[in-house]
């Protein structure tokens, strides 16, 4: 036996049976009365039971038929709600990047209105934590890391980004008064702000300025590299930061660097994606435009 059956049958029969009249059912369809009592003894017919029962001009579900049009209402309220969806959702992609806290309020937030102008058709959630995003698990399209890096999982691609640099920073404040900041000697004066996080640390930094004595185990101390940033914008010390992080306080005048902008320079921050995913238009192009933007403001 067919049990395939025609979609224009089932409709007959749904329209039917939630309206309790062939009529109703033929007005609802833009077709005949006959022809929606055609469809559903079509269905009769193939499978061999009875769905309504005719009792003068009104029709009446039998059991079997209250049975099939429960599951068939159901079935097409589920077709109905997922096209609703499908009309919300269908003009845009949704690109999710995960990101290290500071990355994502230093130097990604500031800059999305960009991307979203070039890419309108593409919608970014963004989710901020220190925690490595799994790929494929988590439903993340891109995890933007900062760190040490660890061998990546089976299927996974890591591009690095451009080096970055860093250099003392501080409160334009702090080069005026009693005790102004025109050598690096003259940070001994001063509170030593510390970013736990950045891969060069007040110890590194006087490595290469063997000439300074600094007491580094003293200072303000902060985990996130925006949270350092802000407490030097505030005029609470000097802190030892990455360029690419306070490219905004530094255009703005909210941060100078009193020794220049010549520091040492590190690859902390890597761009991870799946191989598998690499090459959907909405990834390849976060992917180009984020790389095109740092080498614009690098270059």
């Amino acid at each position: 036996m067919q049990n395939r059956v025609p979609l224009k049958a089932v409709q007959a029969f749904e329209a039917a049976a939630r309206l309790s009249s062939f009529a109703l059912a033929a007005d609802e369809l833009f077709v005949t009365p006959s022809a929606v009592s055609h469809q559903i003894k079509l269905l009769e017919d193939q499978f061999g039971v009875q769905l309504f029962h005719r009792v003068h001009r009104a029709v009446v579900l039998t059991d079997s038929g209250r049975r099939y049009a429960e599951e068939v209402s159901a079935a097409f309220a589920r077709i109905d709600m997922a096209t609703r969806e499908l009309g919300r959702t269908a003009k845009s992609d949704i690109l999710t990047v995960h990101s290290t806290p500071s990355f994502a309020t230093q130097w990604l937030m500031p800059r999305l209105a960009r991307f979203s102008s070039l890419n309108p058709d593409v919608d970014v959630r963004l989710n901020a934590s220190t925690e490595v995003a799994d790929l494929v698990a988590q439903a993340v399209d891109i995890d933007i890391r900062y760190g040490l890096r660890r061998l990546p999982p089976a299927g996974t691609m890591v591009l690095t980004f451009p080096p970055e640099t860093i250099v003392p920073l501080c409160a334009p404040a702090l080069l005026e008064g009693d005790n102004p900041i025109c050598s690096p000697e003259d940070l001994a004066h001063h509170t030593l702000i510390h970013s736990e996080v950045c891969l060069v640390s007040w110890r590194d930094w006087m490595r290469q300025h063997r000439k300074v004595k600094l007491d580094i185990a003293r200072g303000l101390r902060f985990d996130r590299s925006f949270m350092a940033i802000s407490a030097a914008v505030d005029g609470l010390g000097v802190c030892l930061e990455s360029l690419l992080l306070a490219q905004r306080e530094l255009d703005s005048g909210r941060l100078v660097a009193p020794f220049g902008l010549d520091g040492p320079k590190v690859q902390g921050y890597t761009f991870n994606l799946l191989k598998s995913r690499a090459e959907l238009p909405k990834i390849r192009s976060f992917q180009d435009w984020l790389f095109d933007e740092l080498e614009r403001e690098g270059g």
